[in-house]
């Protein structure tokens, strides 16, 4: 099995579509529904042996929640906020350009 590239609370961006997020949560491996999978096209559909991403997500129009596998993530080299409104809920908010958990959510 694979590590994970990225981290929680790490600012992360779309490698081919124009959204952002913040990790939320990390799968070792694709866990998702095989009715999800099917859905991505398949010259487009990523392997599933490697990390996938839970991310509060953005793009210029709206946010969700998006599940992205590794080897469609770059780091975020703007590093300004993400503004989901679900992130305030996990995160204490930005330090250093990622966002800090709280203390609730930490393991």
């Amino acid at each position: 099995m694979q590590t994970s590239r990225f981290f929680i609370g790490q600012i992360v961006r779309h490698r081919l579509f124009p959204f952002r997020g913040v990790v939320f949560d990390v799968d070792p491996e694709f866990d998702n529904t095989e009715e999800w999978y099917q859905a991505i096209p398949e010259e487009m559909r990523p392997r599933k042996d490697q990390p996938f991403y839970h991310l509060f997500a953005e793009n210029a129009e709206t946010q969700y929640v998006a599940y992205v596998s590794e080897q469609n993530l770059v780091p975020d080299e703007e590093n300004g906020p993400v503004r989901h409104p679900q992130i305030d809920e996990m995160f204490d908010g930005l330090v250093d350009g990622r966002y800090r958990l709280k203390r609730a959510h930490a393991n």
